[in-house]
């Protein structure tokens, strides 16, 4: 039976390795529906991505790539899917309601196994899409003992990735350890010119012609994890604070929903702290 794949690999650069791994394709009768390819001159890297179409195996097309591909090659053979999501949230709904409006109207690409909170005021909006919604509040509690309780949930479910939509605690390093290069986060780009409580408002201080947004993935350099997405709005003057942070949330669940669009799709290679996005 004709099916379709997406073959994604990173590897050190060498020479020929776009026709050795296109005539495996060709030697199988396999057709090329979409591909694109980058190299990381600096560090020597290669990435590809392949959109093939035909009659074949996904296992016997990984292992015959391995054999023309460098041996640190990390390849992956993915039929093209909806991947599961954990959402996690603090108490801001606008990030968090975009992604079920867009789950509800079939166009987030995604199933979404749950949203987890620290405290229970989007539990009535999450249960409007019917969606599983568990509340772990953190009072009393340390960040670990409560990441503890967190992470026992997270391991009974089968999920791809994390998003973290307006989650306002920050993850401990064991935490983000143990989902390396799964969760997905969005901020304000203010970061980090403007850090700690209210970054708006220290941006109107300031007089800031430009805000935005940035998605990224999480790592233990608070904010500064490799960036999938941003986006910027223009301001002036006739802004106040609050003006721009309902600008900056509109464009901040924006560009959350064309992060994750990239990651879902397997468009995004990390590479050292960047991303490479086809």
């Amino acid at each position: 039976m004709e099916k379709r794949a997406r073959v994604l690999i990173d590897c050190e650069d060498a020479k020929g390795l776009v026709y050795k791994i296109s005539k495996i394709f060709y030697d199988r009768g396999l057709n090329i529906d979409n591909n694109r390819e980058f190299v990381d001159k600096e560090h020597g890297r290669f990435f590809m991505r392949t959109v093939v179409s035909g009659v074949f195996d996904l296992e016997e097309l990984l292992e015959e790539l391995k054999t023309v591909t460098p041996a640190d090659a990390h390849i992956r053979v993915i039929e093209p899917k909806d991947k599961k999501i954990i959402l996690m949230a603090t108490k801001e709904s606008h990030a968090l309601g975009d992604i079920l409006i867009r789950h509800a109207d079939g166009e987030l690409g995604a199933e979404i196994a749950c949203v987890i909170a620290n405290h229970d005021d989007l539990e009535r909006l999450v249960r409007r899409f019917d969606i599983p919604f568990f509340h772990i509040p953190a009072d009393g509690m340390s960040r670990e003992e409560h990441e503890g309780y967190i992470m026992k949930l997270i391991n009974e479910l089968e999920f791809d990735y994390i998003v973290l939509a307006k989650y306002m605690r920050i993850l401990t390093p064991t935490f983000v350890r143990a989902y390396e290069q799964k969760i997905i986060n969005i901020h304000h780009s203010f970061l980090p010119a403007f850090i700690g409580a209210n970054p708006y408002k220290q941006a109107f201080d300031r007089g800031v012609k430009i805000i935005g947004a940035t998605a990224h993935y999480v790592t233990n350099d608070l904010d500064e994890g490799p960036i999938i997405a941003q986006d910027v709005i223009p301001v002036n003057h006739r802004f106040s604070w609050k003006d721009m942070q309902r600008a900056g949330r509109d464009g901040e669940k924006i560009v959350l929903s064309r992060a994750l669009a990239l990651v879902l799709q397997d468009r995004v290679f990390v590479n050292g702290n960047k991303t490479v996005i086809f």
